[in-house]
């Protein structure tokens, strides 16, 4: 009897002291970081009374000082483990983050949702230790670990996949309307400015690597490694075939316009291969639909009359 009674005033001072404790440590790690915003804030000009920016929402500002905060964490993550900051860029690049800020956010806002995560997961630990949650508290407390653990690198890895689609379907569209550009007397590099403007509409996003392309060869950077450059921020297999080309064409002196309309035969040629390959596939993957809802939908129709005539039969009987 005094077991139970000393593990019931247990239970009762767990469910009692890691609420608080999981508050002071939000409390505090709130104070510290307004603390720190107000001291930027008076040591920078647009701090002091008057100034312009002063007399922003306060929503702004705590937006503001939430970013600052999470940029503050990325950047001490970043510095304990700079070997993965390039493949990290890299892979934020692809997924259409252009600025230089967007590895410590993203690094900061992954060390952001592990720790909501685990102040989640010790909320439903009185509950799991009641004995009222059982399965579900632990269910809970998986679910909340998984989204912290992998759901930034998911979201990451859609964003790259989505990307990666367009790249791929506007890159034949991108090498036809270099060649007609080519073969009117255009050079390269004024191709590439003209079929931008073309571009934007159909593939926003395609245009924005050319205009960033065009950019560099604007400001000296050789032909060979602003391609170059191209098929990394892309990330698909046409674009470094491409720059490749481009490279070996400029070394061994071949006509561009002639390589140019060779390449976008065969890029064209791929896409036509990709969407046969979808449309082959498609019966294996209306499988699994027919049988959990079409079949059993049909298979109701057809018996249900049966059903209803036999259970009338046996019903007079």
């Amino acid at each position: 009897m005094q077991v139970s009674l000393l593990a019931t005033a247990m239970n009762a001072m767990s469910m009692l002291l890691i609420p608080v404790g999981v508050g002071g440590a939000g409390f505090v790690l709130l104070n510290e970081v307004s603390a720190r915003a107000r001291r930027r804030a008076r040591l920078s000009d647009d701090g002091q009374p008057g100034a312009p920016g002063s007399g922003a929402p306060p929503e702004l500002g705590v937006l503001a000082t939430a970013a600052e905060g999470v940029k503050r964490i990325g950047a001490r993550i970043a510095i304990q483990d700079p070997s993965q900051i390039s493949a990290l860029r890299n892979r934020l690049v692809q997924a259409g983050f252009f600025s230089r800020e967007a590895v410590t956010l993203y690094l900061g806002a992954r060390a952001v949702a592990l720790a909501l995560a685990t102040g989640a997961t010790l909320l439903v630990l009185p509950w799991a230790i009641a004995g009222g949650g059982g399965m579900g508290a632990t269910l809970t407390a998986a679910l909340f670990a998984t989204v912290a653990l992998l759901g930034p690198d998911q979201v990451l890895k859609a964003r790259i996949t989505a990307r990666a689609r367009e790249y791929r379907d506007g890159f034949p569209d991108l090498l036809d309307l270099l060649v007609a550009s080519v073969e009117a007397g255009l050079s390269l590099d004024a191709a590439v400015s003209r079929i931008t403007v073309e571009l934007t509409r159909r593939y926003p996003n395609l245009a924005t690597h050319l205009q960033l392309l065009a950019l560099e060869l604007r400001a000296g950077r050789s032909r060979k490694e602003v391609w170059s450059q191209l098929a990394d921020r892309l990330g698909i297999d046409e674009a470094r075939s491409f720059a490749t080309m481009l490279r070996q064409s400029e070394e061994l002196g071949t006509s561009l316009g002639d390589t140019l309309k060779v390449f976008a035969d065969e890029m064209r040629t791929k896409r036509m291969l990709r969407a046969e390959a979808k449309a082959l596939a498609l019966p294996a993957k209306l499988v699994v639909p027919l049988i959990l809802f079409i079949f059993p939908c049909l298979l109701g129709v057809l018996m249900l009359p049966a059903a209803f005539k036999i259970s009338q039969v046996f019903g007079n009987h």
